[in-house]
């Protein structure tokens, strides 16, 4: 019987889970992936939590919890940085801390270290800690990273291919972190709803790497974060190009790198742009309700800048 290696389905699984999940599975190990996003794993998020914590925490804790009878390992690995130069959120630094302390009963955790602020270098021996759980064969160990890899490029690729497809009357960017883009039960369905809006669906991930990076570097200040020189990169990308017809943000309630983020973004596109913009903050006590309101006021106003803007009556 193979040994099954659970992966929760949040934070930065919608990011890297075509590398995780081929590489585990090149190593012979069955991958089990937690159920997704339903109320019961936000509610049991929220109890094996602190209160402090943002809502994607709190549901990464939930999705563990989803799979802490199901598997043999929980892979929760230590992120410090995944670019060299750059800092993630100190939340990710510790999640393997937070999730022991705060349920009982876990598998053991596959919790490796990431930390590529000096080189990528680093990032070898991380694999090699992984592969480790499973096998001591390094030849073994290199040759499915490599393959994973390629997988996660294809991925990568494929979302690329689908910046702004065809027959779409109006192109909205969404920004946000992909656990907050990705996950619809967290977001209500926000993309399907906008996509059922007859309108075109943008997000970071769909521009490539280097094209972010070269608009972040006209950021008039330095960029620590590497989700805020995402976000930053593709708004000044947004304002440069002006391939789109409104933005919306989403934000999530309790999140430090948000929390100054959506301001210059917000700024940004106010002071040197006529986009539309609107900013959505979530966290486990938003309606969907109000949700809706304010999608379908956003489509509305973009329909009528075409055919009502120029046409303002004098008299009002």
């Amino acid at each position: 019987m193979s040994i099954k290696i659970g992966i929760p389905r949040a934070l930065l699984y919608y990011e890297f889970y075509p590398l995780w999940i081929t590489f585990f599975e090149l190593l012979g190990a069955e991958v089990v992936i937690s159920s997704r996003t339903n109320k019961q794993i936000v509610e049991s998020g929220v109890q094996h939590t602190v209160d402090e914590a943002c809502i994607p925490v709190k549901l990464f804790h939930g999705h563990v919890v989803d799979l802490r009878d199901k598997v043999d390992y929980i892979f929760v690995p230590r992120l410090r940085s995944i670019c060299k130069g750059e800092y993630i959120c100190p939340k990710f630094c510790g999640l393997p801390e937070m999730v022991r302390h705060s349920i009982k009963d876990l598998p053991t955790l596959i919790d490796i270290t990431i930390d590529c602020i000096k080189s990528n270098r680093d990032l070898k021996n991380a694999v090699f800690a992984a592969g480790n759980f499973l096998t001591e064969d390094r030849d073994l160990i290199t040759t499915a990273f490599q393959t994973a890899y390629i997988a996660y490029k294809e991925h990568k690729m494929i979302l690329k291919k689908q910046l702004f497809p065809p027959f779409k009357r109006k192109k909205i960017m969404v920004l946000g972190h992909p656990y907050t883009l990705y996950d619809s039960y967290l977001n209500m369905d926000l993309l399907q709803k906008l996509e059922a809006c007859d309108t075109s669906i943008l997000t970071p991930e769909m521009l490539p790497k280097p094209v972010i990076s070269h608009y972040a570097q006209n950021f008039d200040g330095q960029l620590y974060w590497s989700f805020a020189k995402k976000l930053i990169g593709t708004v000044l990308y947004l304002k440069d190009t002006k391939s789109v017809d409104g933005v919306i943000y989403i934000s999530t309630f309790g999140c430090g790198v948000d929390s100054v983020v959506a301001h210059l973004v917000e700024k940004i596109i106010r002071r040197d742009t006529t986009l539309p913009f609107m900013l959505i903050t979530l966290d486990e006590h938003t309606g969907e309700a109000g949700i809706n309101t304010r999608i379908e006021a956003f489509i509305d106003m973009l329909k009528w800048r075409d055919s009502d803007e120029n046409h303002i009556s004098s008299h009002g």
